[in-house]
């Protein structure tokens, strides 16, 4: 974020530094101008009897100025971020996932800004991806990833229980009519069918290449949403989808997880009954491709979930993280 990367400035204007002898010879060099024609910088770096090596030397205006700045430019994406989530022409279902997801506290966490290019892998029925395409704006984009259909020789796989309730705790949401089943892909193409979204697309490939060669190396996010547990009990090489992904991303670009928890020690093994992960299971696989953890995002948390259920009993949140990884 624009604080992180501000904040060491912020601290060594406020704190100060101390003169190193080549920039005490720079500034007594240029004495004479100071003093004649550049009276106000003179104010700042003549102060106190002039510079000397070794001495700290400070900048609270400046620190003053940044401040204020980062908070006009996190007020201002505070503002945006809640006209997105508010959209009028945001469907009635995206709503009521809202209320578990929270929307606006994960795309703060991610820091999507206007014109990026985001690819969201496992895209299901576009929740996560129409709000990505909201919040990069026309002149950005946002693709939603999907699995091909699967070979009719393929071997089954083994049973998988379904996925329990991660809010339990919430109302159930009112029954709908029966819907006519569809494909990831036709449930992105109808969401992009809406002009506020005409910059989401579906792209139908597999999680061990999910980046299509034309966005290969040029993308500043991608996401994976509850979903990187299911790929356990699917047999996906989890290994082989980092690394496409790392290669993917521009330098400094985004992978951002969130994932239902599991107990300490359970890896991945839980995948197709409890619908959990181990963080710190995922965070390694995610570490050996490469990425390096940048933030985790508390505000899916919840301590008081034993994590031994599918469905937490008594009814309460799922435990869930989030994290985001960086690539050097």
């Amino acid at each position: 974020s624009l604080r992180d990367v501000l904040s060491y400035a912020i601290g060594y204007a406020r704190r100060g530094v101390h003169y190193v002898p080549r920039v005490v010879a720079t500034l007594n060099t240029v004495r004479p101008l100071f003093e004649s024609e550049w009276q106000t910088s003179a104010a700042l770096w003549l102060r106190n009897g002039g510079p000397e090596a070794g001495k700290l030397w400070s900048n609270p205006v400046l620190a003053d100025t940044w401040e204020k700045l980062l908070r006009e430019a996190e007020a201002a994406g505070t503002d945006r971020i809640a006209q997105i989530v508010g959209s009028a022409d945001r469907s009635a279902a995206d709503r009521v996932n809202d209320q578990r997801r929270k929307p606006d506290q994960m795309l703060a966490f991610i820091g999507l800004r206007p014109g990026m290019t985001a690819l969201d892998l496992s895209a299901g029925g576009g929740y996560t991806t129409e709000l990505l395409a909201r919040a990069v704006g026309p002149n950005g984009r946002a693709f939603g990833q999907s699995q091909p259909p699967r070979a009719v020789d393929a071997p089954p796989r083994p049973p998988v229980a379904p996925e329990g309730n991660a809010s339990p705790q919430l109302p159930a949401p009112p029954m709908a009519s029966p819907a006519v089943r569809r494909t990831s892909a036709q449930a992105l193409a109808e969401r992009a069918k809406n002009p506020a979204v005409a910059n989401l697309s579906a792209v139908v490939r597999t999680f061990e290449d999910p980046v299509p060669p034309e966005l290969a190396g040029g993308l500043d996010l991608v996401t994976l949403m509850f979903n990187y547990h299911d790929l356990g009990h699917m047999g996906v090489d989890r290994v082989r989808m980092n690394a496409a992904v790392f290669a993917g991303l521009k330098p400094g670009g985004l992978y951002v997880l969130a994932d239902h928890a599991g107990r300490p020690g359970t890896g991945i093994s839980e995948a197709g009954t409890l619908h959990r992960i181990e963080e710190d299971f995922l965070r390694k696989e995610i570490e050996a491709a490469g990425f390096r953890l940048q933030a985790r995002g508390d505000f899916l948390r919840n301590p008081a979930d034993p994590r031994d259920k599918n469905t937490p009993e008594p009814a309460q949140p799922k435990d869930e993280f989030v994290l985001k990884f960086v690539k050097p």
